[in-house]
């Protein structure tokens, strides 16, 4: 009980040092670290998969309760196609039984949830929950939840290439006219605002082919917490260590000022 009572006290500090007036108005999340833990644990990884969906349902939660607009979760990657059958199995399962069981939440909440990546490739069934999500939250204002599913960058920028190639080609817009706006309106991602903050977990730098274009000027957090255990303190003590920076987008401080 005493220690719970700590915990407690440790997390409305944190939550407290939070300048409400500078809270990042898009966070992304390489959520990494499920297979580790579960390894950790004695468990086979898909108990580290099912852990790490009870971890997306506390951040959900907490940055709906801090006033974040948009959040996007690196849920399933093109490479991730490549892993043993029985574990993409497993990852679908949890999806489909997380769209399912969260909806009600979503609802409670305000929350819209929309979608990126190539979602032709997911089964049928986890397609057809996906969208009946979508569509029963289209009208919800507070919050934008963004899964990644199918999601590659590369995959992504190179569409949009084509996707400009042909309206070139077709007299549709001029090469003179392209630029970032252009590109932009072409990505999976054209309906959400550039990302603010992104954070990956489980110790790991990398980007692993996730949004490039959209974190041209994201600040990055990294931490060694493993996803399972990415608590509303963690989050907490990301944005505190956004807020500390200066953002100048290219500008000298004195310009910021």
């Amino acid at each position: 009980m005493e220690k719970n009572h700590v915990t407690a006290q440790i997390k409305k500090m944190l939550k407290d040092e939070i300048n409400k007036n500078n809270i990042p108005k898009h966070i992304a999340i390489i959520m990494d670290g499920n297979g580790r833990w579960a390894k950790q644990q004695g468990f086979l990884r898909a108990i580290g998969h099912k852990s790490g969906s009870k971890s997306v349902k506390k951040i959900i939660k907490e940055c709906n309760s801090l006033g974040i607009e948009y959040l996007t979760l690196y849920t399933f990657s093109t490479e991730n196609w490549n892993r043993p059958k029985l574990e993409v199995e497993t990852l679908m399962k949890v999806l489909i039984r997380s769209l399912k069981k969260e909806l009600v939440t979503m609802q409670e909440g305000n929350i819209k949830m929309n979608a990126i990546g190539n979602l032709e490739q997911l089964p049928k069934n986890a397609q057809t929950q996906l969208f009946d999500v979508i569509d029963k939250t289209k009208e919800n204002t507070k919050m934008t939840i963004t899964l990644a599913l199918s999601y590659g960058s590369r995959e992504e920028l190179v569409n949009v290439v084509k996707k400009i190639s042909d309206k070139v080609k077709n007299n549709i817009i001029s090469i003179d006219s392209i630029d970032d706006s252009i590109i932009n309106e072409h990505l999976y991602t054209h309906n959400l605002p550039d990302v603010d903050l992104l954070i990956r977990t489980s110790g790991e730098h990398r980007i692993s082919n996730f949004l490039l274009w959209q974190i041209a000027y994201s600040e990055l957090y990294f931490t060694d917490v493993l996803w399972p255990d990415f608590k509303e303190q963690d989050l907490h003590e990301a944005i505190i260590s956004y807020q500390k920076r200066e953002r100048r987008f290219g500008k000298t401080s004195e310009q910021i000022k």
